[in-house]
C-alpha cells in the first residue's frame, strides 16, 4: 500500500503535468481553476483520480473542485506525531477544521476530512491560488 507521503509526492506530479499543459495553451488563472472541476476532470483527466474511475467524490458537494485535491491544511509525519496509550497519531488538520475529526482505524489516529469541503470550494481556490501546487509544507513528512 501506498504512504500518504508517497502518494502526494506522485499527485504533485501529476497536477504539474495538467498545469503544465494548461499553461502552455495559454489558460489564465481562472480557467485553470475552471478546468479542476469535477466533472471536467473525470471528463478530461480519469487517470487524476483512482476515484473517477467510477465517477465518485471524495466529498459530498454538489461543485467539488480538485485543484487542491490534497488540502493545504492538512499534515502527516509517516513515522507519527504523538503516541496516545497504544495508539499512534500520524496526521492531523493545521486550523482544526470543525468539519473534521480525528479517527481511529487500529492502533493508528488519522485525520479525516471526509465532512470537510474548504479546500474543494471554487472561492477557496481562487483566494488560495498558487500555480505551484506541489510545495512541500515545511512541518509534513514530504522532504
Amino acid at each position: 500500500m501506498m504512504s500518504y507521503r508517497e502518494w502526494f509526492k506522485q499527485q504533485g506530479k501529476e497536477h504539474r503535468k495538467i498545469v503544465d499543459k494548461l499553461t502552455a495553451k495559454g489558460l489564465s488563472e481562472e480557467a485553470i481553476i475552471e478546468y479542476f472541476d469535477f466533472d471536467n476532470m473525470v471528463k478530461n483527466e480519469n487517470d487524476f483520480c483512482p476515484l473517477y474511475k467510477d465517477n465518485k467524490k471524495c466529498h459530498d458537494m454538489e461543485s467539488l473542485n480538485c485543484y487542491l485535491c490534497a488540502c493545504p491544511y492538512f499534515r502527516f509525519h509517516n513515522s507519527g506525531l504523538k503516541k496516545e496509550a497504544d495508539k499512534t497519531q500520524f496526521s492531523y488538520c493545521s486550523i482544526n477544521s470543525k468539519n473534521g475529526r480525528l479517527g481511529e482505524y487500529g492502533d493508528a489516529i488519522h485525520q479525516d476530512c471526509s465532512k470537510c469541503t474548504v479546500p474543494h470550494k471554487k472561492r477557496f481556490v481562487s483566494k488560495n491560488f498558487n500555480i505551484d501546487w506541489f510545495i512541500p509544507m515545511k512541518d509534513c513528512d514530504i522532504t
